[in-house]
């Protein structure tokens, strides 16, 4: 017992008046272990099946982070006490130092407070589709300076909080999971309106990731310069590979478009010109002419 005690309170070095000894980086070990343990209990209790179905998922995670960040804070101050750091003396000696260092890193702080603002919104949660600056991504993690997402080819992508919190952001995921989208397609002049519209409803209603089917809706849109232009609109959940659906779904618009013999014409365009040309004896003779091309 007295050897233990010994070990505890052996001084490893002295400056001044300032003693560290063994009792001191147990205890601080014993901090970040309490810290580490009582995290995971919180993290066990949140994420319990009981509450992820009473609660949302990015909501918990961004409750957890909060929760984490401010455990964290609390066991600094706890160490920095036990190693006999003055924080009011620290922080009156360095002020000075602050400044400089605020006025270099404005952007970070600028991301930090963003961090805390999206965490305690909500706006933005763990799972949400964003659309930013014409790119989709899926966000996996949103910390204090930046947020973690993913794109649709599976590239990682760290985006600065500040970028969300200050720019126009488009969250396919904010009100509800499915959205809706929509496919543009023309035809030939003289086509069957009708059927064409009841062909595209059924091609949006073969596929199997169309949710919320009585809303599929097809729609004459306008008169095209060498089609009429329909578009059909139709509600899915799985968002993030929209793109996918969307393409599942012009090969099933090809394909019956083929068996009811409605054709997708090709762009045309239709030139008239005049040419004036000035014969031999001052007569002026006219050229027209009309030319049909097919791009």
């Amino acid at each position: 017992m007295e050897t233990l005690r010994n070990f505890i309170e052996y001084e490893i070095f002295r400056i001044g008046d300032y003693s560290f000894t063994n009792s001191k980086i147990i205890i601080v070990a014993l901090v970040i272990l309490a810290t580490m343990g009582i995290l995971s209990v919180i993290k066990k209790l949140l994420f319990r099946k009981k509450i992820e179905n009473r609660y949302e998922r990015g909501n918990l995670y961004a409750l957890f982070q909060i929760i984490r960040y401010l455990v964290w804070i609390i066991a600094i101050l706890i160490i920095l006490d036990e190693l006999g750091v003055k924080l009011n003396a620290l922080l009156a000696g360095s002020a000075a130092l602050l400044v400089g260092l605020g006025l270099g890193l404005q952007n970070t702080f600028n991301n930090f407070v963003s961090g805390i603002i999206l965490l305690f919104e909500g706006s933005i949660r763990v799972g949400d589709v964003l659309e930013i600056d014409d790119d989709v991504v899926q966000i996996e993690s949103i910390g204090l300076r930046t947020s973690k997402a993913i794109d649709r080819d599976y590239i990682s992508v760290i985006i600065p909080n500040s970028l969300i919190t200050s720019n126009k952001v488009v969250n396919w995921s904010h009100q509800e999971r499915k959205t809706r989208f929509r496919i543009k397609v023309g035809v030939a002049y003289g086509s069957d309106v009708d059927l064409v519209i009841k062909v595209l409803r059924e091609c949006a209603l073969d596929h199997k990731d169309i949710t919320d089917k009585s809303s599929v809706m097809a729609r004459f849109v306008d008169f095209g310069s060498s089609s009429l232009d329909f578009e059909l609109l139709f509600f899915s959940d799985n968002v993030f590979r929209i793109e996918n659906v969307k393409s599942d779904i012009r090969r099933i618009i090809n394909e019956k478009f083929i068996e009811h013999n409605i054709a997708i014409p090709f762009p045309q365009i239709d030139l008239h010109f005049v040419s004036d040309k000035t014969g031999y004896f001052g007569q002026k003779r006219e050229m027209k002419g009309d030319v049909n091309l097919k791009e």
